[in-house]
C-alpha cells in the first residue's frame, strides 16, 4: 500500500529512506552529525579569518590606529577597550550568523532537511 510516504512507510519510491521528495534519503543518513560538523567548519574558518580582516581594517581606517592587541592589559584606555570589544562582538555574531545561515543552506540542499538542532524559521 502506498501511503505518502513510501509503499508502507518503508520508503520505496525512490525517494530515499525518509520518503521526502529530495531524493537525498541516504546522503542525510551518511551525513548526520558528523556531516554537519565538517559543513560548519567548512564556513566558519573562512568567514571567521575574513571577519577579522574587515574590522581591523574598519577600525584602522575609523580610529586610525590599530586595534588593541590586549583590550584588557592596564596601558589600554577603557574608552578605546570597550569600543573595540563593542565592534568585535558585533561583527563576530554577524559573522556566525552568515557562516551557520550558508552552512545550513548547503546541507540542506545535500539532504533535503535542516540539519541537526535547527528548525525552519524563528521565534
Amino acid at each position: 500500500m502506498i501511503d505518502g510516504h513510501g509503499i508502507e512507510g518503508q520508503g520505496i519510491e525512490g525517494h530515499g529512506s525518509r520518503g521526502d521528495d529530495t531524493g537525498s534519503g541516504k546522503v542525510a543518513g551518511a551525513l548526520g552529525k558528523v556531516g554537519w560538523r565538517i559543513i560548519g567548519y567548512g564556513f566558519a574558518i573562512p568567514t571567521g579569518i575574513m571577519v577579522r580582516k574587515v574590522i581591523q581594517g574598519a577600525w584602522t581606517s575609523t580610529v586610525g590606529s590599530d586595534p588593541p592587541k590586549n583590550p584588557e592589559a592596564p596601558g589600554t584606555e577603557w574608552r578605546e577597550a570597550i569600543a573595540w570589544a563593542a565592534a568585535s562582538g558585533v561583527a563576530i555574531t554577524v559573522g556566525k550568523m552568515v557562516a551557520s545561515a550558508g552552512a545550513a543552506k548547503v546541507y540542506r540542499t545535500l539532504t533535503g532537511h535542516l540539519p541537526p538542532g535547527l528548525e525552519e524559521g524563528g521565534p
